[in-house]
């Protein structure tokens, strides 16, 4: 199986910059697995959709402002540093522009002194762990220092921090949203589970790992980076009963999905538990515990692509990719989404 396979035509101009002032007004596409027939709706017609005794399973996971802009002590170098994950305490990975300039034992100084970090290792694919020193709350330091790490697609600059989170982010820990929950308002989770629609939370930290280019070209020798999920017992219980009695489970976004599957056994049941997982899914891979799907439009040759391929097949996932460039929805981060029933 071939990267290029994952492949298809995408006008610059249909990569959306901006959210929409109402989230639920983006468009919506629904594809039926099956039988490839697509639909064209708006996000908020998601309920037509769903059934009393289905669950939607979202990520509460909260993102970080980990873009931090400093200097190096000794030469007065503008550094870029994106935190990738916490390792210990004070200590990070991170992602390093540019990384020449910061070998072990480099300092930077990060809005005039509130916050200095010291590279002390260079690891897998040129990160850098770095210890970071200050005095008060590292968190209230981070969120006045630090701006959203944006996909580099996204060339705007964003007016409103709170546009980057879903609604129900509560977790602190990613370097990037789960942007399938982006189109869900409180008001319309309400009126999900009035219908009687349950809603479970997981969480799962992303990754830029998630939305690194695949750069072989046979699929399955790209490598995953883990991510860090956490399912507790009250709502691998609420997914386990929802299955039991014949409801549908349906992940919010390719991270909900990548945390059920990563956590259910063999015989589809979801055990609580945290850990971390680098499970890459493919076309090929058998899902055990999700039934429906809601995403966003992904990058060509990405492994969400890859994942969406998957659950509803290449040639269904290509030719709704192609319909909707012809019906010029808005892709990636900010832009429309999917529903795969």
């Amino acid at each position: 199986m071939k990267t290029s396979d994952f492949n298809y035509y995408l006008p610059q101009e249909l990569i959306a910059q901006d959210p929409l002032e109402d989230r639920s007004a983006s468009r919506l596409l629904s594809l039926d697995r099956v039988t490839g027939e697509v639909l064209h709706r708006h996000f908020r017609d998601i309920k037509d959709f769903l059934h009393p005794g289905d669950c939607l399973v979202i990520n509460d996971t909260k993102v970080i402002p980990a873009r931090l802009y400093g200097v190096k002590k000794d030469t007065g170098a503008v550094i870029e540093i994106l935190l990738l994950k916490r390792r210990e305490n004070n200590i990070w990975e991170t992602l390093v522009k540019p990384g020449k300039k910061c070998r072990p034992g480099a300092v930077i100084v990060f809005g005039e002194g509130r916050l200095t970090g010291e590279i002390i290792d260079v690891v897998e694919e040129g990160n850098r762990l770095i210890r970071f020193s200050y005095e008060g709350i590292f968190e209230e330091i981070l969120d006045s220092l630090g701006e959203m790490p944006l996909p580099p697609y996204i060339t705007h600059k964003l007016r409103d921090k709170n546009r980057y989170q879903t609604v129900y982010a509560e977790h602190e820990g990613s370097a990037a949203a789960p942007t399938a929950g982006l189109h869900f308002t409180k008001e319309l989770l309400g009126e999900i589970g009035e219908m009687g629609v349950k809603i479970a939370h997981v969480t799962l930290h992303v990754g830029l790992g998630t939305f690194r280019p695949v750069k072989v070209d046979e699929v399955t020798d790209h490598h995953m980076h883990s991510e860090f999920y956490i399912v507790d017992e009250e709502n691998a219980r609420l997914i386990n009963d929802t299955k039991k009695n014949g409801g549908r489970v349906i992940a919010v976004g390719t991270t909900s999905c990548r945390t059920l599957e990563s956590a259910s056994d063999q015989n589809g049941v979801l055990k609580p538990g945290s850990g971390w997982t680098d499970i890459f899914i493919y076309p090929g891979y058998e899902f055990k515990m999700i039934d429906g799907l809601i995403t966003n439009f992904h990058l060509p040759e990405s492994t969400l692509i890859m994942l969406v391929s998957a659950f509803a097949g290449r040639d269904h996932v290509l030719a709704a990719y192609e319909e909707a460039v012809k019906e010029k929805y808005r892709f990636f981060s900010f832009g429309d989404a999917m529903v795969i029933l």
